[in-house]
C-alpha cells in the first residue's frame, strides 16, 4: 500500500521513531506548548494517534516565561529490555550566540506513564539521544555548542558512557564527529548493525538546506567515515519537491523486516510553511557494502509516498467535533508553558471554562487552549458564552503562531456596548478591525475561522446557522515559520482564549470546539 506523506500532519517536528515489540511510537518536539513531548502510537506505521504526553508535571518541567520556540526540543525515544528511555532538552535561552540547553532523561515501562522524575544529564548542547549497545552499555549522544566568538557555534557530536545505576555520565565526553561541510550538525542518534555503528545527524539548518547525513565506524568512539550517498535525505535545491526542509531523521527495522525512516518536513505555500514542520516517512534500503539510503532514489529527494505491505488505506482526516460532556480535554489540545489547571482551564458542568489570564502577547499565565492546524484547508468553530464587563475583558477564537503573531477574533465590551472585532498581531504590529456590535442579552456567540490555503476569513453567528464576516480576509503566510521575526519552530495553532487585563475576575465558557478538514 502506498501511503501519502506527511504521516503526522501539522506541528509535529523532530520525530523520533522506535519499535517496541509489535508497536511503533513517534515522539515529537513541543517547544513552549504544554504538556511536553507528544507521543504517537501505531500498529502499522500508517495509522497514528496520540497515545500520551511524556512531560505532564509542571513542577519538574517549568517553562514559565520562556521565549517563543524555546522549551522542549528534539526528544529521542528508545526502548530496551521492556523500558522506554526518553531524552530531551529544555532550552531556557536562545539569544545572540547563547543557548542554555539543559538535557534530561526519563524512563517508563509504558509510554502512557508514569514516567520517572527527570535526571539532569548535561548542558553542553542539545538534541540528546541514548544508545543501547549490544554489550549492555549505554551511551549519551548530543551535539555541542561553542560559545567563543571566534569559533563555529555548532562544534560537533559528543559521546559519553552513561551509568544506569548511578544515573550519571562516566568519564569525559569524546568528540566523535565535527560534521560535514554542510554545517549546523545536530539531531544525532546512533544505531548498530553487523558490527557497524551508524551515526545519523541532521545538518544544514532546519530551513531550505536541511538534510540527513550518515557516518559509520567499527568503534562507537570512531573514527567515522562518510557515507557515499550523503546527504541521504534532502530537498535542498529541489524546488519542485512537495516535501521541503526534509531532515532530522531516525531509522528502524519494522516488524515486516523492511527498514523505515521518520523525518521532519514541511509543505510550504509560496515559500511559507503555514503548518510548520511535520512528520514524514521514507522507505530505506541497505546496499551490498552495508550503507543505507532511500529505496526510491540515490539523490536523497524525499518521496511524497512511502510503502508498507499488507496494510489497509489510512484515514487521513483529522476532523473532530469536541464537546465536553465526558469532562475531558482531548489530547489534540495544548496550552502554553504551564498546565491547564495553572492556566485556569478546566472542564466543568459539561463546558470548557477558561478563567481570564494574561494577554495573548504574554509569556506568562495565559488562558489559551489550542490544537495544531493539520490541513491547509479547514474550518475551526467555537460556541462561546462570555459576559465581559468592560474593555479589559476579552475572549474569543485565535489563529495563533506565537505571542508576536496571531489573529484574534475577540469579544469585549466598551462604552458603546458589546462588540466583536478582529485583532491582528504581525511581528508585534497590532491592528483592529471595525467593531461589530452585538445584542446586550446575547447568550451564545458562534465564532469561526475559515482557512483556505493562504487566506483566512473570520465569521460570527448568533444562531449557529447564519454567519457574517468580521474584518477583511487575512494572509495565512503571516502565521508561518518563515515570516516571523526570530526562531520559528512551531506552526499554526487554532484555539480559544480568555483574558482579564483588569484582574477583577472573568471567565469564558465554550460549549464545543469543531475542527473540520477539507482536501488540500
Amino acid at each position: 500500500m502506498k501511503i501519502k506523506n506527511p504521516v503526522i500532519a501539522g506541528f509535529h517536528p523532530d520525530p523520533s521513531l522506535v519499535r517496541a515489540g509489535e508497536d511503533y511510537y513517534i515522539a515529537t518536539s513541543t517547544f513552549e506548548w504544554f504538556p511536553g513531548v507528544c507521543i504517537h502510537h501505531s500498529k502499522d506505521l500508517v495509522n497514528w494517534e496520540i497515545a500520551s504526553y511524556a512531560l505532564t508535571n509542571e513542577e519538574e518541567v517549568n517553562l514559565t516565561g520562556l521565549d517563543m520556540s524555546c522549551g522542549i526540543w528534539a526528544p529521542n525515544l528508545t526502548y530496551d529490555k521492556g523500558i522506554f528511555y526518553l531524552t530531551y532538552t529544555i532550552v531556557y535561552t536562545d539569544r545572540s550566540k547563547y543557548k542554555d540547553t539543559h538535557n534530561f532523561l526519563i524512563t517508563a515501562k509504558d509510554v502512557k506513564g508514569p514516567w520517572t522524575k527527570p535526571i539532569s544529564i548535561n548542558r553542553s548542547g542539545f538534541d540528546p539521544s541514548l544508545f543501547h549497545d549490544t554489550d549492555g552499555k549505554k551511551y549519551f549522544v548530543n551535539m555541542t555548542m561553542d560559545y567563543r566568538a571566534d569559533q563555529y557555534r555548532f562544534s560537533g557530536i559528543d559521546v559519553q558512557e552513561y551509568d544506569v545505576n548511578k544515573e550519571c555520565l562516566l568519564g569525559e565526553p569524546v568528540r566523535v564527529f565535527r560534521g560535514t561541510s554542510r554545517g549546523t550538525t545536530e539531531g544525532p542518534n546512533i544505531m548498530k548493525r553487523n558490527g557497524w555503528y551508524y551515526l545519523v545527524c541532521a545538518e544544514g539548518g532546519t530551513g531550505a538546506n536541511h538534510c540527513v547525513t550518515v557516518v559509520r565506524s567499527r568503534s562507537i568512539y570512531g573514527p567515522y567515515e562518510d557515507c557515499p550517498f550523503n546527504p541521504i535525505l534532502t530537498a535542498a535545491g529541489k524546488d519542485d519537491s512537495p516535501l521541503q526542509r526534509a531532515g532530522h531523521a531516525q531509522v528502524i527495522e519494522g516488524n515486516d523486516g523492511n527498514w523505515y525512516m521518520a523525518h521532519l518536513c514541511s509543505r510550504p505555500l509560496k515559500g511559507y510553511s503555514i503548518l510548520g514542520r511535520e512528520t514524514g516517512m521514507q522507505n530505506v534500503t541497505w546496499t551490498e557494502d552495508e550503507w543505507f539510503k532511500l529505496s526510491a532514489n540515490d539523490s536523497g529527494n524525499p518521496e511524497l509516498f512511502y510503502e508498507v505491505p499488507n496494510v489497509a488505506a489510512p484515514v487521513k482526516d483529522n476532523s473532530a467535533r469536541t464537546v465536553f460532556d465526558k469532562g475531558e480535554i482531548p489530547l489534540d489540545y495544548m496550552t502554553l508553558r504551564r498546565s491547564f489547571k495553572t492556566n485556569g482551564i478546566e472542564v466543568t458542568d459539561g463546558v470548557l471554562r477558561i478563567q481570564g489570564g494574561c494577554s495573548v502577547a504574554s509569556k506568562y499565565q495565559q488562558g489559551l487552549l489550542a490544537r495544531p492546524q493539520q490541513s491547509l484547508s479547514c474550518d475551526f468553530t467555537a460556541a462561546m458564552r462570555f459576559k465581559p464587563r468592560h474593555e479589559k475583558h476579552m475572549a474569543g477564537l485565535l489563529v495563533y503562531y506565537n505571542y508576536d503573531n496571531c489573529y484574534h477574533l475577540r469579544m469585549t465590551k466598551e462604552e458603546e456596548g458589546l462588540l466583536l472585532n478582529l485583532s491582528t498581531i504581525i511581528n508585534k504590529d497590532i491592528k483592529d478591525s471595525e467593531a461589530v456590535y452585538l445584542p446586550e442579552d446575547l447568550d451564545i456567540c458562534y465564532l469561526k475561522a475559515e482557512i483556505r490555503h493562504e487566506e483566512v476569513r473570520f465569521y460570527y453567528s448568533l444562531n449557529g446557522v447564519d454567519y457574517y464576516m468580521v474584518g477583511q480576509a487575512q494572509d495565512m503566510k503571516n502565521i508561518s515559520d518563515e515570516h516571523i521575526e526570530g526562531n520559528g519552530f512551531t506552526g499554526s495553532m487554532l484555539g480559544v482564549n480568555c483574558s482579564d487585563l483588569q484582574g477583577d475576575g472573568v471567565h469564558a465558557d465554550f460549549l464545543f470546539l469543531d475542527y473540520k478538514e477539507y482536501e488540500d
